[in-house]
């Protein structure tokens, strides 16, 4: 690899990503990264011979700048690196709900940017990254983006109008799961069993399940009726799931979300 990579505001994504891209062949020599305080650019530089630099200066010299700041953080930022960034710069672009337009909008004309949303299971290998070009991203860039983030998992393209829905399917699903394996390991307390033996039943199960899901090409219909036997345990609980309104409380849920999502974009604040 001999592009020069800056990752702007390090937070654990942030790291994430520099660590699957040295494990996927980049030189730690070809990788910048910023950080708001000094003593973490330090640490990442001890942990992966990256070279910490300032915002100003990643925007003069790397190839792709990365920006993995807080969506309220990124009109201050971009205000930042505007003057400093010739439009043949990529700019990729990881903050959940901000529109192509609001980047480019406010960097020099014809800079190419590629719209990003991936999720925390980078940080083990297995994220979900879904990829949108901006006006001006070629195809090479949506690959050069897709090499960068397929080194933490897996990633899909999409044209941004699907951004808000992919945000809350797989930017905040992690979070739907480990609620409901919270949720079900307090039930295997009330029903008798030790908080850690729960635990391991439920993560296992959950993980058998995916890896099912994912290899079988099977449809998730089938995969349940197959552990759906008449007059059973199983029908008798998914009965209960519907009594509740289970999967209606899972629509509205990312309904939220996507609608959240679409405040972040239009600039509403908490």
């Amino acid at each position: 690899m001999t592009q020069k990579v800056a990752v702007l505001g390090t937070g654990k994504i942030g790291e994430a990503l520099l660590s699957g891209m040295i494990r996927g062949g980049w030189a730690s020599a070809d990788l910048l990264v910023t950080a708001r305080r000094q003593e973490r650019a330090e640490e990442l530089r001890t942990r992966y011979g990256v070279t910490p630099v300032s915002n100003q200066e990643a925007a003069k010299t790397a190839d792709t700048l990365i920006l993995t700041v807080k969506p309220q953080d990124m009109g201050v930022l971009l205000d930042e690196l505007a003057p400093h960034v010739p439009a043949d710069r990529l700019v990729i672009s990881g903050a959940a709900g901000i529109p192509i337009a609001f980047f480019e909008d406010r960097l020099a004309a014809g800079t190419p940017v590629v719209r990003v949303m991936t999720n925390t299971p980078a940080l083990v290998d297995e994220a979900m990254s879904v990829i949108s070009a901006g006006s001006y991203a070629t195809a090479d860039h949506l690959a050069h983006a897709e090499e960068i983030f397929g080194a933490v998992g897996k990633t899909l393209r999409v044209p941004e109008s699907q951004q808000d829905a992919c945000t809350a399917l797989s930017g905040s699903g992690p979070a739907y799961f480990f609620y409901l394996v919270e949720a079900m390991t307090d039930a295997g307390i009330l029903l008798g069993l030790p908080r850690d033996k729960a635990h391991d039943l439920i993560v296992q199960s959950a993980i058998g399940a995916a890896t099912m899901l994912r290899d079988s090409g099977e449809h998730p219909v089938r995969l349940r009726e197959n552990v759906t036997s008449p007059a059973g345990t199983t029908i008798n609980a998914i009965r209960e799931l519907e009594n509740h309104g289970v999967r209606a409380a899972l629509i509205a849920a990312l309904e939220a979300a996507r609608d959240r999502s679409r405040e972040l974009a239009s600039g509403t604040k908490d």
